[in-house]
């Protein structure tokens, strides 16, 4: 499968959020392959988003929002878990970020289990930290390049032909912007 090129990610943060439907998330741990089809996401832009991270000013947390599109930006929430998301923003914003909340499990199912210690296929990867927690992505996946690793990146995938928009999940501001996009 051939993965995303940085011009992908050179789009809009909504844009690519709903463009990533469908497209295959792809982690490689040794000679373990684990993927799956990414079947909900979420667009974080910046200066008009009072949800996003990057909303007020640079931190250590949220610096790869700013940083290189197609890049990791995976924080810890809650004080016990990791949330991945991939950096996309057009010229006109200067951070801006894709929660990738969900994934159909593909390859490397049996791995996932043992990571989340669960057999219950449906719920594997269905919320971003049981993803996180399925496919092994922690801080140090913090800002690598998706474009260039061998261990994490995105490929094409299936064509999405029903795409559903609702507001963000477990947020307080900016439930006016229906920027959470699933199949």
């Amino acid at each position: 499968m051939d993965r995303l090129d940085r011009g992908f990610y050179l789009q809009d943060t909504v844009k690519v959020a709903r463009q990533l439907l469908g497209k295959t998330l792809v982690r490689k741990i040794g000679k373990t392959t684990i993927s799956g089809i990414i079947t909900e996401t979420e667009a974080y832009r910046q200066s008009d988003d009072p949800a996003s991270h990057a909303h007020h000013t640079i931190t250590p947390r949220n610096q790869a929002m700013f940083g290189k599109v197609g890049c990791a930006y995976v924080y810890f929430t809650y004080g016990m878990y990791h949330c991945m998301n991939v950096v996309a923003r057009n010229k006109n914003y200067s951070a801006g970020a894709v929660l990738i909340r969900a994934i159909k499990p593909q390859d490397g199912i049996d791995i996932m289990m043992k990571n989340r210690k669960s057999k219950d296929l449906a719920n594997l990867a269905n919320g971003p930290a049981k993803l996180a927690i399925a496919l092994d992505i922690t801080k140090k996946q913090y800002g690598e390049d998706l474009i260039e690793s061998d261990s994490l990146y995105i490929t094409e995938g299936i064509k999405v032909s029903k795409i559903r928009s609702a507001p963000r999940i477990g947020i307080k501001v900016g439930l006016d912007k229906k920027w959470n996009f699933s199949v």
